[in-house]
């Protein structure tokens, strides 16, 4: 809870000083599932495990009222049908009776909801918050190994999780070195 906490301050101060500049499409969707993902791991017993996405799931939605307000204003086709992809699978998640295809369907939303923002930093890195996202890939291992129930239904989102920030941290990471080096080294 702490990481999360710390990872989310980063993103909350760098927002407000009009450094990040998050894409709302992305926060909506991962504020929805993370909200799914946190009811379907309390109600299989995840206990404290689960309290990781909860709170994430309040705190994305803080972060669309900002990215409405300060995020990325360049929404392209392609973001609409990431983002209208993962949002009519919601309904289907809605209407299944099966604990583990729901949560794989959430978490499968959720990774379809990075590409808006994966996409903006592939083009700006420097619009995202380089700790978040590292901070996000540590906190997820560490809500991992929380859970007090450990199914297919309790791990598979913890477990995407840690793939998906730290994926997004080397992108980050990687791109702004690249676009760097390009900018200081003659060719």
């Amino acid at each position: 809870m702490l990481l999360t906490l710390l990872g989310y301050s980063f993103y909350f101060s760098s927002i407000l000083r009009g450094i990040t500049k998050p894409h709302a499409f992305s926060w909506i969707i991962w504020g929805i599932v993370n909200g799914i993902v946190c009811a379907g791991q309390y109600v299989d017993g995840a206990g404290a495990g689960s309290w990781v996405a909860g709170t994430t799931s309040l705190l994305c939605f803080i972060i669309v009222g900002l990215g409405l307000r300060q995020g990325e204003k360049n929404i392209t086709p392609s973001d609409w049908v990431a983002f209208i992809g993962a949002l009519s699978t919601i309904p289907v998640w809605y209407f299944t009776n099966n604990p583990l295809g729901a949560v794989v369907l959430a978490t499968l939303i959720d990774v379809l909801g990075c590409y808006p923002t994966f996409r903006k930093s592939w083009n700006r890195p420097q619009d995202e918050n380089l700790p978040t996202w590292t901070i996000s890939a540590l906190r997820s291992g560490l809500s991992f190994f929380a859970l007090e129930n450990y199914t297919w239904v309790t791990a598979i989102f913890p477990i995407a999780m840690i793939f998906t920030n730290g994926g997004g941290a080397c992108l980050i990471a990687w791109r702004r070195f690249v676009l760097f080096k390009s900018v200081r080294l003659p060719k």
